[in-house]
């Protein structure tokens, strides 16, 4: 798709936010994205926003679907260890989780929190964004970390991208960029 010219040429070295920008300027057809961004298309792309529709995530054999999840966590020598663990208490409970959840346009960390109607429920009228809430949420009892908990995965992301690059350029092939990715991985495991 890259040699062909249907991806971009930034597809190689922008991140997510430069996909939506050129998503919402009709630069793209297709955003792989959730739906807590719909609302900042329908602001700042309203016809864009309107053509707009929504599927399930693309998944593997396994039918799992990849979530990105935030953490909190307290530091081991922090001051105030209690008035922290109170603090996230406060902001992981399920009525704070509901909330924060319907202000952000994002899905609770909270299974009762995901249980309310508001998760649930698609209106009549439906608008895209609903529509895509509560798709998101039937897919997150599928949902799993996709990308392994590995020591140095940075250094394993690094070599997957940077031979990537190498093969959609053209600069080496599929399997050579595969072989030099693994290679560069294992050097750095022994």
């Amino acid at each position: 798709m890259y040699k062909k010219g249907l991806l971009p040429k930034e597809a190689l070295t922008q991140g997510h936010r430069h996909a939506i920008d050129l998503y919402q300027s009709g630069e793209t057809t297709f955003l792989a994205s959730g739906p807590e961004f719909l609302k900042t298309i329908a602001n700042n792309a309203p016809r864009i926003a309107q053509a707009t529709a929504i599927a399930p995530q693309l998944t593997g054999d396994t039918g799992k679907k990849n979530v990105a999840v935030m953490n909190m966590v307290i530091p081991r020598d922090s001051k105030q260890p209690d008035a922290s663990v109170k603090f996230a208490l406060f902001v992981t409970n399920d009525e704070n989780q509901l909330a924060f959840a319907k202000a952000a346009n994002v899905l609770p960390s909270t299974v009762k929190a995901l249980s309310d109607s508001y998760f649930k429920d698609v209106p009549a009228n439906a608008s895209t964004i609903e529509k895509a809430r509560v798709m998101s949420a039937e897919e997150l009892p599928k949902g799993e970390i996709l990308t392994p908990t590995l020591k140095d995965s940075n250094k394993l992301q690094k070599a997957v991208y940077e031979n990537l690059q190498a093969a959609m350029l053209g600069q080496k092939t599929v399997d050579k960029a595969v072989e030099d990715a693994a290679q560069e991985w294992n050097s750095t495991r022994s």
